[in-house]
């Protein structure tokens, strides 16, 4: 079995990912550019957290630089563009539309076999308030949970659902309504015959034929994973995985080689066999790491569970959910990927009336030198970071070293 080194199997990895490409491009990405991006990664997750954008918009800047916004926007909600959609994958996520069928699987076990939870909430009151919200949207159009008028008691501290929303939310599952729309973050419902284009294919695949995809998807967007990390790529549950996992090396649709980790030994990864020839290319230098940005907590590189420590040396934490004396970096940090190094994370803020970026605190990873290369090379993507979110002004609260953030904004 081929051994690979370390320098191989970071970039492999990070190109994998879209994360190699040089900063220097002068034209704003297009819609087809972030519509192959999010094709390319599988899906991109979405979440509530705007300290800056939220994380589906930054995954595509961290990837492509700045761009417009709304033309992401179009791609998912609009029915002139719709080529992206709200689904279900790992978790929430922006989908290629094309593979819009293997929702179908999940959707018709949520429906047909409903679990004890669901069960409950249909013998209380689930089955004719879901007709009745599916009827309102069938004649006036796409909803949101508040066209439904609710003067009940709260419902819970966590998850304030009125039972309309609830009701919303489980037709969506299953696939009777899609996300039409955002208004103000809320999600706008619609029937699904409305929203998915005509062309989609909406043939059912098995379970096995769902599954092989979304591993062998898994597989092409890691670039080099270990098993496990493949299966999690796509799946939090993952159970009953493996063995499919095992038909696709069998088959030699995924290859095993030797890759050298951080702390010096070498252990078997997966690649597809389509990332074969790819990775000969990086061995031999021909390919090279060269971006310098900054990434979500929730981007698609930090989905290999452990693979941050296994290649990088550098463990990602999100300690937004964590009371504020337990943190140890930052309510929303942001890691640093310096060519082929994951070398330091900064916890910042948009202040949006002012146009300040904030930066609550500044890190380098220890053992990183702010050497005149890094330095200009991140006050190169924090430039970029601030014209994304239209910012005037940075300001610096703490840096670890000092020296790293002086003249970081000695630079800028």
């Amino acid at each position: 079995m081929k051994a690979y080194p370390l320098s191989a199997v970071r970039t492999l990895a990070l190109h994998a990912q879209g994360l190699t490409i040089s900063n220097h491009k002068d034209e704003t990405p297009s819609k087809s550019a972030l519509q192959q991006m999010v094709e390319h990664l599988g899906c991109v997750q979405i979440d509530t957290l705007n300290l800056v954008q939220r994380s589906h918009y930054l995954v595509l800047w961290s990837r492509l630089g700045s761009y417009h916004p709304g033309d992401f926007d179009s791609l998912i909600y609009s029915q002139q563009d719709r080529l992206l959609f709200e689904g279900w994958q790992r978790i929430a996520s922006i989908i290629s539309i094309k593979d819009y069928r293997y929702q179908i699987p999940r959707q018709n076990r949520l429906k047909n076999d409903p679990s004890e939870g669901y069960t409950r909430w249909f013998d209380k009151e689930g089955m004719p308030l879901m007709g009745m919200v599916l009827q309102r949207i069938r004649q006036e159009g796409a909803l949101r949970a508040a066209d439904f008028a609710y003067d009940g008691p709260k419902r819970g501290s966590w998850w304030d659902w009125k039972p309309a929303k609830t009701a919303l939310e489980y037709l969506y599952a299953f696939g009777d309504l899609m996300i039409s729309d955002r208004v103000n973050f809320q999600r706008v419902y619609d029937l699904t015959e409305r929203v998915l284009p005509a062309w989609v294919d909406t043939t059912p695949p098995s379970l096995e034929q769902r599954d092989c995809y979304w591993l062998e998807q898994a597989a092409l967007a890691l670039g080099i994973a270990r098993p496990m990390q493949v299966i999690g790529y796509s799946y939090y549950k993952k159970g009953g995985l493996k063995s499919i996992l095992a038909g696709l090396v069998d088959e030699g649709v995924l290859v095993e080689v030797q890759a050298e980790q951080v702390v010096g030994s070498y252990q078997p990864m997966l690649l597809h066999r389509d990332n074969l020839e790819l990775l000969e290319q990086i061995t031999a230098g021909t390919i090279q790491a060269e971006r310098t940005t900054f990434l979500s907590p929730f981007d698609n590189l930090f989905w290999a569970a452990g693979r941050d420590e296994q290649i990088w040396g550098f463990r990602q934490r999100l300690e937004a959910y964590l009371p504020a004396p337990k943190r140890t970096w930052g309510y929303f940090c942001l890691p640093i990927l310096y060519k082929d190094r994951l070398v330091g994370r900064f916890d910042p803020k948009l202040e949006r009336n002012t146009g300040v970026l904030r930066i609550k605190a500044l890190y380098l990873e220890e053992g990183v030198e702010p050497d005149e290369e890094l330095v200009r090379g991140v006050a190169s993507a924090m430039r970029d970071f601030m014209k994304f979110h239209n910012a005037k002004e940075l300001v610096i609260e703490k840096s670890q070293p000092e020296e790293f953030g002086k003249r970081l904004l000695q630079v800028l």
